[in-house]
């Protein structure tokens, strides 16, 4: 019985499939994942010596820290802005001194002396 081209054409083809298969089968348990830990082995440490890595959080970090003590100085002063307002509320002398040292003003009976500056 003579077989047709189709059938001696396809038996050689399926015959080594299996092998191909099993060989495929046998990298991706075996060595993809060498492959894959030799990538990060290379990698990790590339890309903690780049600019963006190990050096870029260093002077993050660093930015950080002195972004917090700007924060804190920042805060202090406005404690003490809240202070002298409410100081500014409460206590009219505080009031009458700021009025005479930083606006220069005088109380209707005072006489005010203005004398050149000396050389």
């Amino acid at each position: 019985m003579p077989k047709s081209a189709a059938t001696l054409l396809a038996a050689p083809y399926f015959s080594w499939q299996p092998r191909i298969v099993s060989r495929f089968y046998l990298f991706l348990e075996r060595g993809l994942p060498v492959v894959i830990l030799a990538v990060a082995g290379i990698g990790a440490p590339a890309m903690m010596l780049a600019p963006d890595g190990l050096p870029r959080l260093r002077g993050l970090e660093t930015e950080l820290h002195q972004v917090h003590t700007e924060n804190a100085d920042l805060t202090e002063k406005i404690q003490q802005l809240q202070r002298q307002v409410q100081k500014l509320k409460e206590d009219p002398k505080a009031v009458e001194r700021i009025a005479r040292d930083e606006l220069g003003l005088v109380r209707n009976t005072e006489v005010v002396f203005q004398f050149p500056p000396q050389p």
